[in-house]
């Protein structure tokens, strides 16, 4: 399969350019699947339904949240009946969504797509590793599956490079997301599972993480409480990685994708 996954959509700047890119990308590189981290496409704090069914139909085949998950409450609704759209898998019992599900491609190929969120300088939420275990021992890749997508949403690089090892060999591509800033590990690990630290955001990068820069030096500079930070307004750089796999669903390449803004620009050839 030709698989692309987006990082962080950051406000509206970001999101254009995600529903833009989306149909090109698939186009140009004969994508199989298409997956957006869409968690801070409103306003940089959460996602509304109207704009997950505008990325849904500009050719998103699932959405991944966040720690931002709730932050528009009317996203709560929708996520209880919309199974594309996911949340993190280790919330607690009872939290509306679904932290993982299988969502079949437009050639009628399986693929579990799963978000899990780091603990490290975050929220404390179970083990998101003992949930991957749980999620991974019933639902095997090969086994009715054509690929395993596993969303990472963490601050810590640490926490990210162990995830991917713990689970190396099980999923088709474990890729991080929530830092905003895309790193350059994107490889195959030794048993086959594609791995990248951090997609980087869909926004603005002359930015501090997407926010606009004189609130957030602010914040640093004073110590003190400042204005609402909003999401910077510039051209946006629209980040991720593309991922092929073999026939048993493991990575067989992973390359960066970077489309338009201040970064340079990367594109797989297929």
């Amino acid at each position: 399969m030709k698989i692309v996954i987006l990082g962080d959509l950051l406000g509206r700047t970001g999101r254009e350019a995600a529903l833009k890119a989306i149909p090109q990308l698939r186009e140009t590189l004969k994508l199989d699947f298409l997956a957006v981290n869409g968690e801070n496409a409103s306003h940089g704090f959460g996602l509304a339904p109207d704009m997950a069914e505008a990325l849904f139909a500009a050719g998103a085949d699932a959405i991944t949240l966040g720690n931002h998950a709730w932050d528009r409450r009317e996203i709560i609704p929708y996520i209880a009946q919309e199974k594309r759209l996911i949340r993190p898998l280790n919330f607690p019992p009872g939290t509306p969504g679904s932290g993982a599900s299988v969502v079949t491609a437009r050639d009628g190929r399986r693929v579990l797509v799963a978000q899990l969120m780091g603990r490290l300088f975050m929220d404390p939420l179970d083990c998101p590793f003992q949930a991957t275990e749980g999620l991974l021992g019933r639902q095997r890749l090969g086994n009715g599956l054509d690929a395993v997508l596993l969303d990472f949403h963490a601050e810590a690089t640490s926490e990210k490079m162990a995830f991917g090892h713990a689970f190396d060999g099980r999923a088709s591509v474990i890729f991080g997301t929530h830092t905003h800033v895309p790193t350059a590990d994107h490889q195959v690990l030794p048993n086959g599972t594609g791995y990248v630290t951090d997609l980087g955001m869909c926004g603005d990068y002359d930015s501090v993480i997407g926010m606009g820069k004189e609130p957030a030096m602010a914040r640093f500079i004073r110590k003190m409480p400042g204005e609402r930070l909003a999401p910077a307004e510039g051209e946006a750089t629209v980040c991720g990685v593309f991922v092929e796999t073999d026939d048993k669903g493991l990575a067989l390449r992973v390359e960066p994708v970077r489309l338009g803004g201040r970064l340079r620009p990367e594109m797989p050839k297929v």
